[in-house]
């Protein structure tokens, strides 16, 4: 019986009235199993482009199936469809009971559960088509964005109708870490991807250089906060508690390792932009923060392996408390790592490497991947009322995976640091000891397979703990049982027990926690706390995102890219290039030996969005242009390894054969034009102009003994983008060409090569 009630008369006192409900666990079930389908297909595809950087053969010459276009399908795939349903199944269950009521409405849940794989099935189909917003975990074009903002929406008022209509006085600590989870990523959603549509699935972010880097780092880095770490917290705190059969370690450690945790966390997403063209006084507020992260982060890894007090010898015969001891363990590296790295001097080091990589799998595979199999190894009984098929395939699901994971950070460590130190090695003469970039792609590939046998490792552990999903499922009753709870409406009017012995006095009040005991009689209260920490901090950092807009100086020899750059723009983020290239020189000697003049922030005003990139596997494209002739870029695209033997970027012979979508180019101008770019004549004379400057491009190729008639193909597009690359400051008139502030008034730059 849901929602009705039945009276009991007790000796001692009134009628209590007691509610009978029941709670879905249906809802759960379905979570559960997107949460391994979607796990499997995610790391599957990891599995592929791990075998694409050991050996470019494996991106088989397939359109779709190249490391640009796979790259964000796997990180989608493992971060909001494993991870995300994963939150979801725990929250579900969890909140159900630590707030005894059944999910606000059934309805509701039917349409997020839907709703949530409709979102990812149409990630998974428009990522490898090349409809991407080039932004790090937020590449999913406009129309998905809005449903995912829908679909959020509803999830939160499923889950704060629950929490209203709740019959147990208390929030429980995880209820917290949900709360937080909810409110930030709502906000960290729309802010970012604000942007106009130039297409069905094309667009262009609001913000432009500097100012998109900086909104997008806010962003990526509490995405890992907010949807990767919060919410997991949540689940360590109810479901470690419930697999010890003990209570949580310490309460008022809970309390301070929630407040200072999403009070900090909003602030440290600078710190991905140090030597960057974004201003200093930025990126060291966000490293300032990131070291401060170090106290609470361990506070909550301190309090999780700490409910294991007296139970320590039940690890050795539960593989569910061995994930959750490995996880929560993971968590606490990488949450060391993470404010290691955010320093200067080590961020100089292994910034655009893969030690950055090994960071981020350290934290997916072992806090994420380990909290979810264990909390699902524990829900399988309970949810299929029926035993676990094997205790033991779950103890070989941990072994396999557990060495899976040592493998691969410990060869991706060993990549990155390798990167780092032979990009900045200087000989004895003082030259640079490896000038070509692919001397160091060359020294990664033992390293590259060995991920790759961590990550089958790790892929077969996920094959184990599906098989044991599938059998322990089959062993289900015919009928599930569901229980009827029977609970006490909550009192309209309630009063703290032995209220005289309450302590007295702010200063003791505040010590002993009293007052977080009031805000958590009330959900709606406690809900605007956490978002007015949260909103405090974040206009902290959205605030000067917009004066940084207005103060970024400007370069007079810097212009908008043409119609046909533009469209050869697209193409770059379309094939998702920026995955493996940055285009963001620091201002350290070897990497402007290297690569030229420093990066400043008046180059990139006309980018939308930036494309500065994380990573480098290919060498750095910002002074790309003019360093080659036409003809060496589209051989380069058709096979980069007869240009450089040792390349592991994909072939792009399908640029010589698609046509130029010629009609699109004025609309994409015009809404370059919305956004602030001086086009010019551009805005009505798009196509033609574009037409003109293929035509220039295509005929040079021909004249230089390359294949005639290119000029409505799509490579002459991407070379004319690649060949403007840096031009606007290169050269002896842009070198002598102002820089100008938004005031109007020249200033110093530190002077041009």
């Amino acid at each position: 019986m849901t929602g009705s009630a039945a009276g009991s008369l007790s000796a001692s006192g009134p009628r209590v009235v007691m509610d009978e409900f029941s709670y879905d666990d249906v809802i759960v079930r379905k979570f559960l199993v997107a949460t391994f389908v979607w796990g499997l297909i995610g790391m599957l595809v990891g599995v592929v482009i791990a075998l694409q950087l050991a050996n470019p053969a494996f991106n088989l010459g397939l359109p779709y199936g190249t490391f640009g276009r796979l790259r964000p399908l796997h990180t989608n795939a493992v971060i909001f469809a494993f991870a995300g349903n994963a939150f979801f199944c725990g929250c579900y269950y969890s909140s159900q009971r630590l707030l005894k009521a059944r999910m606000f409405s059934d309805g509701l849940s039917k349409i997020h559960f839907w709703g949530w794989q409709l979102i990812i099935v149409a990630a998974a189909i428009t990522l490898p088509l090349g409809f991407t917003q080039a932004k790090e975990y937020a590449e999913l074009e406009w129309p998905i964005d809005i449903a995912i903002t829908v679909i959020w929406v509803v999830f939160a008022i499923n889950f704060i109708g629950t929490m209203v209509k709740r019959r147990e006085r208390h929030l429980y600590v995880a209820i917290w870490f949900y709360v937080a989870s909810i409110i930030t990523v709502a906000i960290l959603h729309i802010f970012n991807n604000l942007s106009i549509p130039a297409g069905p699935f094309k667009s262009y972010s609001i913000y432009a250089g500097v100012q998109d880097a900086f909104m997008q780092w806010w962003y990526g880095h509490n995405a890992v906060a907010f949807f990767l770490t919060t919410p997991f917290l949540g689940l360590m705190y109810y479901f470690m508690p419930k697999a010890a059969e003990g209570p949580v370690y310490s309460y008022r450690l809970s309390i301070l390792h929630f407040w200072s945790l999403i009070f900090l966390y909003i602030w440290a997403g600078p710190h991905h932009l140090h030597y960057t063209a974004l201003p200093e006084w930025a990126s060291t507020v966000g490293m300032l923060f990131s070291v401060m992260l170090w106290a609470p982060s361990w506070g909550g890894m301190i309090n999780g392996l700490l409910t294991l007090r007296g139970s320590w010898h039940k690890v050795v015969d539960d593989p569910i408390l061995k994930f959750f001891v490995v996880g929560i363990t993971a968590y606490g590296m990488s949450t060391f790592e993470g404010p290691m790295l955010s320093i200067k001097s080590v961020n100089a080091l292994a910034h655009y490497t893969d030690w950055i990589i090994a960071h981020v799998h350290m934290g997916t595979l072992g806090w994420n991947g380990f909290i979810t199999f264990g909390m699902i190894y524990w829900l399988l009984p309970r949810l299929f009322q029926t035993q676990l098929h094997s205790k033991r395939l779950a103890e070989l699901h941990f072994w396999i995976a557990t060495f899976g994971i040592i493998l691969y950070v410990v060869a991706i460590y060993s990549a990155g640091i390798t990167q780092g130190l032979m990009w900045r090695a200087f000989d004895e003469t003082g030259r640079l000891s490896y000038p070509d970039f692919v001397e160091t792609v060359a020294r990664l590939m033992p390293m590259y397979w060995m991920r790759v046998v961590g990550g089958l490792l790790y892929f077969t552990g996920m094959l184990l703990f599906g098989w044991n999903i599938l059998m322990t499922w089959r062993k289900r009753p015919a009928v599930y049982d569901v229980p009827v709870i029977r609970a006490p409406a909550l009192a309209r009017r309630y009063e703290e027990p032995h209220e005289a012995a309450a302590p007295t006095g702010v200063f003791a009040r505040f010590t002993s926690m009293r007052f977080h005991r009031d805000w958590e009689r009330m959900p709606l209260v406690f809900t605007v706390l956490v978002f007015v920490a949260i909103a405090i901090a974040s206009l902290f950092e959205i605030i000067p995102t917009f004066l940084i807009k207005s103060n970024v100086p400007t370069i007079a020899s810097v212009k908008p890219y043409t119609p046909l750059e533009l469209y050869g723009r697209d193409i770059y983020i379309r094939e998702g290039c920026f995955n493996c290239h940055s285009q963001m020189i620091r201002p350290l000697r070897y990497e402007t030996e290297r690569y030229g003049e420093y990066s400043k922030p008046g180059e990139s005003v006309y980018d939308h969005p930036f494309l500065w990139g994380s990573r480098r596997i290919g060498p750095d494209l910002a002074r790309e242009g003019g360093k080659y002739p036409n003809l060496w870029h589209v051989r380069h695209f058709a096979n980069p390894r007869e240009i450089t033997a040792k390349s592991i970027m994909p072939s792009y012979p399908g640029f010589a054969a698609n046509n130029i979508d010629w009609p699109v180019i004025q609309k994409r101008v015009q809404v370059m034009a919305m956004l602030g770019v001086p086009y010019g004549n551009a805005i009505t004379q798009a196509e033609s102009m574009a037409k003109t400057q293929a035509a220039e491009v295509a005929d040079d190729i021909a004249k230089s003994g390359g294949p005639a008639g290119l000029q409505d193909k799509e490579i002459v597009a991407i070379v004319a983008y690649i060949q403007r690359l840096g031009r606007d400051i290169k050269g002896d008139t842009a070198a002598k060409a102002p820089v100008v502030a938004a005031s109007g008034l020249p200033i110093t730059t530190g002077g041009h090569k």
